[in-house]
């Protein structure tokens, strides 16, 4: 029997070395589609790698990475990344709205050297194109002479405070100041407050993604660290007290904002703790950010910014993001 029997010359059946040049054609079409196969499976991108004009290789490093990155807390609310798209999308919701927003500072001693650099920063970085007022607490309003002139939208208001020598004093006093800032002139004034250390300089754009009803944000040395590398306070007597099951992250007291209302009760919450520890003697280790820690374990943030929003001169930000708002300290 013929082993191909429909292959006919017009003169009659094949010949042997006609059989034998057939099987070599039909080898050499099968072994050129596998190959060619398999050269679209290792060397051609995806066209959505084409698309962002990416190779396979690096695109797949970059969606692991993305992956990677938590992009939500265990409670549901918004960990903030600068450059994803679900800040994108927070920033759309603002982009439209007339929003009154005001940036807060304590200015102190020689701390007054870094108003310039932290106010000039601001109006490059700090929520272009919203209404923002700058709220300097000072206790030496003359250090402000020349004003500092700023943009359209933008107004800075020198607030004055008793003289506060001493950094532990300082602590001690900064939520309460915060709290009586709030009630009067800031809470008639914006909607929403931030507080900020003024040693630090905006370095890349910090906008509407960060608009929250209560936001904190992760310490830049401890994030990622395990839950009992924290420096929660650990004596029991201190209001600020930590037991070792509580907590989910460590929040840094360089910025954090939200609502007048509830950085209000934040401030006022804080200062009385403090007040608590001061008539019994004590203070906890980690001063102010002891007792925002423990105020923001009881009432968690509905908005978390990564430690982008608080990166340290020394530091690198984690995993290669942006630097956002930086501190000499």
């Amino acid at each position: 029997m013929a082993l191909f029997p429909f292959c006919k010359t017009p003169t009659g059946p094949v010949t042997r070395w006609q059989l034998v040049l057939y099987c070599l054609i039909f080898s050499l079409i099968i072994y050129f589609l596998n190959g060619r196969e398999a050269a679209v499976g290792v060397e051609s991108p995806h066209p959505i790698f084409r698309a962002w004009g990416l190779d396979r290789e690096r695109a797949m490093r970059d969606m692991t990475a993305i992956k990677a990155t938590a992009l939500e807390t265990p409670w549901g609310a918004p960990l903030v990344w600068g450059d994803t798209r679900a800040s994108d999308l927070r920033r759309a919701k603002f982009a439209q709205r007339g929003i009154r927003i005001g940036l807060l500072a304590l200015v102190v001693g020689t701390y007054a050297r870094f108003v310039q650099r932290f106010i000039t920063s601001a109006e490059t970085h700090f929520l272009p194109g919203q209404m923002v007022t700058y709220y300097i607490l000072t206790d030496n309003p003359r250090t402000m002479d020349p004003p500092i002139e700023v943009g359209p939208d933008r107004w800075l208001k020198v607030v004055p405070v008793a003289e506060l020598p001493g950094w532990e004093r300082l602590a001690r006093r900064r939520m309460a100041l915060l709290a009586d800032a709030i009630r009067n002139p800031i809470g008639s004034e914006v909607e929403y407050i931030f507080c900020a250390d003024i040693d630090q300089e905006f370095a890349a754009p910090v906008g509407e993604e960060i608009l929250g009803d209560l936001v904190a944000t992760l310490h830049p040395e401890l994030y990622g660290m395990p839950r009992n590398e924290f420096p929660y306070e650990i004596k029991e007597v201190s209001s600020a007290w930590v037991e070792e099951d509580e907590g989910d992250y460590y929040y840094t007291s360089k910025f954090y904002g939200g609502l007048v209302s509830e950085m209000y009760s934040l401030a006022r919450a804080g200062s009385l703790l403090i007040l608590q520890d001061q008539a019994k003697g004590v203070m906890a280790r980690g001063l102010e950010e002891s007792y925002l820690n423990r105020y923001l374990i009881d009432k968690r943030p509905t908005c978390v910014l990564s430690p982008e929003y608080s990166c340290w001169k020394r530091a690198l930000a984690p995993d290669g993001h942006v630097q956002r708002l930086v501190s000499s300290g």
